[in-house]
């Protein structure tokens, strides 16, 4: 069985002699949340506008739920739902209003999807009230809950985290979790806030430039930056000023931190650090590992941004 709800073959986009983006070629699968990250000016809008028909192909093929957007370009659009940021909302206008207002476009809506969707959104006890009154993360789960109405396979969005508090951005999290396992939704989100990303996305496809540096899950791209021989560790001591020189001296690169002193530096070394501390009377009282890559790690070290 296919399960692919989003292909783009080969996908070029070009305004007069400048190339903006160039064979990006990806796949999403059905239930999936797929992150699309990129340093400013990588491409990442421009994609996303020809994938929603607001740009125009220059060369390749964008495929939703198995419809060309060049060929079948209302048959493609019908399987998508997109928020871009904040979502456009009438504030003078209850959510239940906006959310009929919205459902005239899409004959197939009926009041009975309009309700299962507020109940999804989780907002049955403020449905009725005007959106002026909404707090931001509830005007992001009524845009949520406009995008879904249609019962699209695809849904966009282009930074939805903008501007919530972190229980916000907790709450959305969960929304689209719950949406991708429980409806077979499929997301592609684009975010600047890596570490949401690396707790919210299944895939991640890197953008550099224009082209597509990498994609994959976020455990593999999170190993592939590990370093088998290196060891970064924080020793907890009784006199950390003094394991510091100590271990400075021997050439070894440490500083002091919060918890303790925090050594880089060949796992091989580690059993000399120890006995070097011990043996001029230095109390350890516990070493934690602090090896552990992030995704904004690995998305530095694969664009270039650390530089």
């Amino acid at each position: 069985m296919n399960d692919v709800v989003l292909k783009t073959e080969g996908l070029k986009k070009v305004i007069g002699k400048r190339t903006i983006v160039s064979d990006i070629s990806l796949e999403l699968h059905k239930g999936e949340i797929f992150g699309f990250l990129g340093p400013n000016g990588a491409g990442k809008s421009t994609t996303i506008k020809m994938i929603v028909g607001l740009s125009k192909i220059t060369e390749g093929n964008i495929y939703i739920s198995g419809h060309s957007v060049k060929t079948e370009f209302k048959k493609a659009m019908r399987n998508v739902g997109c928020i871009v940021e904040n979502p456009d909302l009438y504030k003078y206008m209850s959510g239940l209003d906006n959310l009929r207002m919205f459902a005239k476009m899409y004959p197939s809506v009926t009041e009975q999807r309009i309700n299962e969707v507020v109940k999804i959104v989780d907002l049955e006890k403020a449905i009725k009230n005007k959106v002026k009154t909404y707090s931001l993360g509830m005007k992001q789960r009524l845009g949520i809950a406009q995008a879904i109405l249609h019962s699209p396979d695809l849904m966009i969005l282009d930074e939805p985290t903008n501007g919530l508090d972190p229980a916000g951005i907790h709450d959305m999290r969960e929304l689209l979790r719950k949406l991708c396992s429980e409806t077979g939704l499929t997301v592609l989100v684009s975010s600047h806030i890596l570490s949401e990303m690396q707790l919210m996305c299944d895939r991640v496809g890197i953008i550099n430039k224009g082209k597509i540096v990498t994609v994959k899950t976020i455990d593999e791209l999170i190993n592939m930056t590990n370093d088998d021989d290196k060891a970064v560790m924080v020793i907890k001591t009784d006199n950390n000023k003094k394991a510091e020189e100590i271990i400075k001296a021997k050439a070894i690169k440490c500083i002091s931190v919060a918890e303790g002193v925090q050594v880089e530096t060949s796992k091989e070394n580690v059993p000399a650090i120890v006995a070097d501390l011990t043996a001029q009377g230095i109390a350890i009282f516990g070493m934690d590992n602090k090896d552990t890559h992030t995704l904004e790690d690995v998305f530095m070290k694969l664009t270039g941004e650390g530089k």
